[in-house]
């Protein structure tokens, strides 16, 4: 009897222990049923009737584990093409290892190529110690603080795609926050409402989007830049423009395939 009673204590004693020194799992929940594994987006650039570029957004159809939580990876590949690639040659990939439960990056890349300019960029972000590690071209650089729960590029594109825009008045401001280079900022957004739009995979109902740019002599306009998303529960971008001094620059979606809901077309 005083046996099992010993183990008892060692036990209970034992679980209190370690208890005290666990340390406290303080991410984010998030039950996102906006996209899934193997989703692919494509996308066709112009600028005005000249075809400028093409880009593609997926989500691999494997999962990762990055500091031992359980990752999506995205990719958004980008390159010019026709007579803009000539001129510019740009081969861009932004790609981020995204925690499924949080829709956080655990690690994020920019592999650039434009012109004669090439850049390796990998960055390791510690939510727990809300720091970010830079590695540039194989060279640590430096580690950075940052607030709870910042995102990157990528991330910010499919936490966005999480939002219930239902929930959300015409004229709201929508703030997100990323570290990009070797800085923190917040990109705001203002919502404009709904419209149908027409595109090359249907004609559907979307969500228009204006991120909020500072003044400056490349655009021009109240809202110079707007984004479309699906107004269902994919949220997918299905067109942006920018209007420029010079032009308009656009991006209009070519095809979709993977998507975790059926497309809301109006037939």
């Amino acid at each position: 009897m005083i046996s099992v009673m010993k183990r008892v204590v060692l036990i209970t004693l034992s679980v209190v222990f370690c208890c005290a020194f666990v340390t406290k799992d303080d991410y984010r929940q998030l039950n996102q049923k906006n996209f899934q594994r193997g989703e692919l987006l494509s996308y066709k650039f112009h600028y005005g009737f000249v075809n400028a570029g093409v880009c593609d957004i997926e989500v691999l159809p494997q999962l990762y584990r990055v500091n031992n939580r359980i990752c999506y990876k995205m990719n958004i590949n980008g390159r010019t093409t026709g007579s803009t690639d000539f001129f510019f040659h740009v081969r861009n990939q932004y790609g981020s290892y995204i925690d499924t439960a949080a829709m956080i990056p655990q690690k994020s890349y920019r592999l650039i190529q434009e012109g004669k300019y090439k850049l390796t960029e990998v960055c390791e972000y510690d939510h727990n110690a809300n720091l970010v590690k830079k590695n540039k071209n194989g060279k640590e650089d430096f580690s950075y603080k940052t607030p709870d729960n910042v995102q990157d590029i990528v991330s910010s594109y499919y936490y966005l795609r999480t939002f219930d825009f239902d929930k959300i008045q015409v004229g709201e401001m929508i703030t997100l926050t990323s570290f990009l280079e070797d800085t923190t900022l917040n990109f705001s957004m203002q919502y404009l409402g709904k419209e149908v739009i027409k595109t090359d995979v249907g004609k559907i109902n979307a969500i228009i989007l204006s991120p909020m740019m500072p003044k400056n002599k490349l655009f021009k306009g109240k809202n110079p830049i707007k984004a479309w998303f699906s107004d269902d529960e994919n949220k997918i971008p299905l067109k942006a423009e920018a209007e420029m001094v010079v032009g308009s620059v656009d991006m209009d979606i070519v095809s979709c395939k993977g998507l975790r809901n059926p497309l809301n077309i109006i037939k």
